[in-house]
């Protein structure tokens, strides 16, 4: 694998690619690896992957849908 060095990097640039490793809970170098990745369209999908992913997303979040009841129940009572 390949080391690369990279000179005169603006602050403000550097402070988003900071803030985003923090948020991914990443290293820089990892961040700004998967940032290339994702710019040069480097990284591959395996389908099975995502859907795993996405249904893993929609598993957690179940209980954060609406019923059209409750909507409606909400319309009625006005906003705050």
């Amino acid at each position: 694998m390949a080391t690369m060095t990279i000179k005169k990097v603006p602050d403000d640039l550097y402070a988003r690619l900071k803030a985003s490793a923090d948020r991914h809970r990443r290293s820089i170098n990892a961040e700004a690896i998967v940032c290339l990745q994702l710019a040069l369209g480097s990284v591959a999908v395996d389908p099975e992957d995502l859907l795993a992913d996405l249904r893993s997303v929609r598993e957690r979040a179940r209980d954060l849908y609406v019923t059209d009841a409750e909507l409606a129940a909400a319309r009625r009572r006005g906003r705050p």
